[in-house]
């Protein structure tokens, strides 16, 4: 290389010095020893960087590192791309009383362009799971580990969230997020703990991830005749209403409840759930697939109760391996209500090496690639 070019490559990486605020959160008086609060250290970096007029970085070395509740708002932040690179585990306190009542362990509000990368966030919730499963009725609801509140432009990657006292991850109020390569889990006997969990969100991408959220063995019960709500943990993605242009892709779901989309209508003016695309996923030991659930309109005095929710244009296709029950494909719409535009097409799936069926109510479509459709749909 010649001298010239030395020089002008010197002037480039000067200048990328020059416009990125650099943070590390040691700097500031983190500890990484797993036992210490490091909670003003990281408040001191995130300020740092939130006031940077340029891309702000904030590094979390290899360690361990305490945390008690902790809020990043940026509503004030002047830099408009902060990045947090993390090479090691950020710890919820293990009492449970730490934290308490407060929804969220560890809570993005008001941000736009934050990017993190590496990492672990374990909420250390088996002590209050051991006290939910106690049916000790003064247990805390738990805390959400990781939330992102009406914010834009989110980016994560190669993160890693387990062990939450409730929900792993919330996107709420959120647009233009995106989660790819994500580790997710949680252990058989927590309660409640929803993988990754959207709300009134718009432009959310979930792509290339592992979540699991319960214990196998009870998962699998639930074919030995054991109900599913004897099972632990709880869905790996929920969409509740509100939430529209959701893109979910390359997952890999189980143990937990598969991936659904509701409960809604449980407020009688909800918002509603639009274009949502679920591809590539493998399910592997979890209660269901991908389900829509709806709640029922209660009607005194009358013989029935039925959903007031309209689902229309839904694709279930190219689904393929095996099913723990013998009806694979359970469409149970409103009488009032029917589902339409419903299509089931290239479905193979087996039940101890038999063909399995489909069973459809008040659902309305087409229907091709079951041996067994006993008239599934009727047509619209």
């Amino acid at each position: 290389m010649s001298p010239l070019a030395i020089f002008f490559l010197f002037l480039i990486n000067s200048s990328l010095a020059a416009n990125t605020n650099i943070n590390n959160v040691q700097n500031y008086g983190a500890k990484s020893d797993g036992n210490t609060d490091s909670s003003k250290a990281f408040f001191s970096a995130w300020a740092a960087a939130c006031a940077s007029n340029t891309p702000a970085t904030i590094n979390v070395p290899i360690g361990k590192y305490l945390i008690h509740n902790a809020n990043f708002n940026g509503q004030t932040c002047k830099s408009k791309a902060i990045t947090i690179h993390i090479d090691g585990t950020l710890l919820a306190p293990s009492d449970y009383n730490v934290i308490d009542n407060d929804e969220n362990w560890i809570k993005f509000e008001k941000v736009s362009g934050v990017s993190i990368y590496g990492g672990t966030f374990d909420g250390q919730g088996a002590g209050l799971w051991a006290c939910q499963n106690s049916n000790n009725k003064n247990c805390p609801d738990g805390t959400t580990t990781l939330t992102f509140y009406n914010s834009n432009n989110i980016t994560m990657s190669g993160v890693t969230v387990q062990n939450s006292q409730k929900f792993q991850i919330l996107v709420d109020v959120s647009h233009n997020v995106k989660l790819q390569g994500m580790k997710v889990l949680a252990q058989g006997n927590s309660k409640n703990t929803d993988g990754i969990h959207v709300k009134l969100s718009s432009g959310v991408r979930i792509m290339k991830s592992q979540i699991g959220t319960g214990d196998q063995g009870r998962i699998y019960s639930v074919s030995r005749g054991i109900p599913a709500s004897a099972t632990a943990g709880d869905d790996c993605i929920s969409i509740s209403p509100g939430n529209s242009n959701l893109w979910i892709e390359g997952i890999a779901c189980g143990p937990g409840h598969g991936i659904s989309i509701g409960s809604l209508g449980w407020k009688q003016q909800e918002l509603g759930v639009q274009n949502v695309t679920i591809k590539t996923v493998t399910f592997s030991g979890t209660t269901n697939g991908v389900r829509v659930k709806t709640w029922a309109i209660i009607m005194m005095r009358v013989v029935l109760s039925s959903s007031g929710i309209k689902i229309s244009d839904v694709t279930y296709q190219a689904i393929h391996e095996t099913s723990a029950t013998k009806i694979a494909v359970k469409l149970d719409c409103s009488i009032t209500n029917p589902c339409r535009g419903v299509v089931l097409e290239d479905l193979n799936l087996s039940y101890q090496n038999q063909q399995t069926e489909a069973s459809c109510v008040n659902a309305r479509g087409r229907v091709s690639g079951l041996q067994k459709p006993n008239n599934c749909l009727l047509k619209n």
